[in-house]
């Protein structure tokens, strides 16, 4: 990888993070107001609920391998700026269409689906433009200070979002989302990156899309941990359909309410963040990815026993709070090392191939839950679940990953 000055290293890294923090302080709030509108607002049926939360994941299914080719044979930093543009004109449609009487839920399905397009591209580029920004021995630390400042975003964005929500009602405030894309497009516009264009070379599509995903899944410790992965996207598409559900509807939770959930989430990642970097060099990333994974099973069999009581609350709320730790821990080393191990030619087809399995998966639990919780409750799928999550544990609990210590 062509390193640029140190300077200008910290220069655009801080306008990359600040970027960051901008549109997750607005995802957060959407996080907020998408479920109360489409629980609350739309009364949508349990499958209703599970499309709307596959629908911004089916994208990557379609497009994911494609995007991963042409972020690698195109500069990164324009598809990052224009995927953001492209998202902020998609979630801008959701206010409008509220107002003119237009907003049902299959029309939101089909706007998610366009974010989720765009999303697909804007992902793909941003993994594979970090490593241009900083050098690989310090990615974990990198990926540890993004979690830092999107978990911090999150604390408050959700407390905020839930008041607003009550002044202005939700569809209003995605508006709001919309927005923070805007700004994360101007300011990444601006960044100063060492990004030539790939060398000319014969290309074909299928032959490209087969070397990332050669890479991925004949590679010692990315393979088990790629499969893990996928195994944890589908229990967590499934987790967090049912979650809206449960807390909406079983437990009574208002707006206000189901957002403080979601800051208490947002704290606990922001203090699993800061401790990320630590750990990881102390037991190395691949045994930090295992330790955190191993808490969500106990994490979901926490929510299942909650009742609509103070105490069952209270239990939720603890939940969330340990799913936030080992998130906050887990995500950095975890991109880190997929980072430091993937040459930057083939790092947009890799990113994008294993975003796209993972957010594939997403949506298949997303709309499984939707389906199980109309036909068997919200409770047993949420046993379902906690099965899920222990067997993406166990993946890779047993797998090579566990041996490397000190891996980067």
């Amino acid at each position: 990888m062509s390193e640029v000055s140190p300077a200008v290293n910290r220069s655009s890294f801080r306008r990359f993070l600040t970027a960051a923090v901008i549109s997750s302080a607005g995802s957060s709030v959407t996080a907020v107001a998408m479920p109360i509108l489409v629980v609350q607002l739309l009364d949508a049926t349990p499958f209703e609920v599970g499309m709307v939360n596959a629908a911004q994941l089916i994208p990557y299914a379609v497009l994911g391998l494609f995007a991963g080719v042409y972020v690698d044979r195109w500069r990164r930093k324009p598809i990052l700026v224009w995927a953001s543009v492209g998202r902020a004109v998609a979630l801008g449609t959701v206010p409008l269409l509220w107002l003119a009487g237009l907003l049902h839920i299959w029309v939101l399905v089909i706007v998610l689906l366009l974010f989720g397009s765009f999303s697909v591209f804007g992902f793909a580029a941003m993994q594979s433009l970090l490593p241009r920004l900083v050098p690989r021995s310090q990615l974990v630390k990198a990926n540890a200070r993004l979690d830092q400042a999107d978990a911090a975003a999150t604390t408050l964005g959700p407390t905020v979002g839930g008041g607003l929500i009550g002044l202005l009602g939700a569809p209003v405030v995605i508006a709001v989302d919309a927005i923070s894309y805007l700004a994360d497009a101007a300011l990444n516009s601006g960044l100063d990156v060492d990004e030539p264009r790939p060398a000319s070379r014969s290309r074909n599509l299928m032959n490209e899309m087969r070397e990332g995903l050669r890479f991925t899944y004949r590679h010692r410790t990315l393979n088990p941990l790629a499969i893990s992965t996928h195994v944890w996207f589908l229990a967590n598409g499934a987790a967090l359909t049912v979650l809206s559900l449960f807390a909406l509807r079983s437990l009574g939770f208002s707006a206000y309410t189901y957002g403080l959930l979601l800051t208490t989430f947002g704290v606990a990642s922001l203090l699993g963040a800061s401790s990320a970097h630590a750990i990881g060099t102390r037991i190395g990333p691949g045994r930090t990815v295992i330790l955190a994974r191993s808490l969500y099973p106990l994490t979901w069999l926490l929510v299942t026993f909650a009742t609509d009581t103070l105490v069952g609350h209270l239990l939720l709320f603890a939940a969330l709070g340990l799913q936030g730790l080992a998130a906050g821990a887990e995500n950095a080393n975890e991109m880190g090392y997929w980072q430091a191990l993937t040459p930057d030619e083939l790092l947009g087809r890799v990113n994008a191939a294993r975003r796209s399995v993972n957010r594939t998966m997403a949506a298949l639990g997303a709309v499984t839950a939707g389906l199980l919780v109309g036909a068997i409750g919200e409770r047993p799928t949420l046993i379902g679940v906690t099965i899920v999550f222990a067997i993406a544990a166990g993946t890779l609990a047993f797998s090579p990953l566990r041996h490397s210590a000190r891996d980067l």
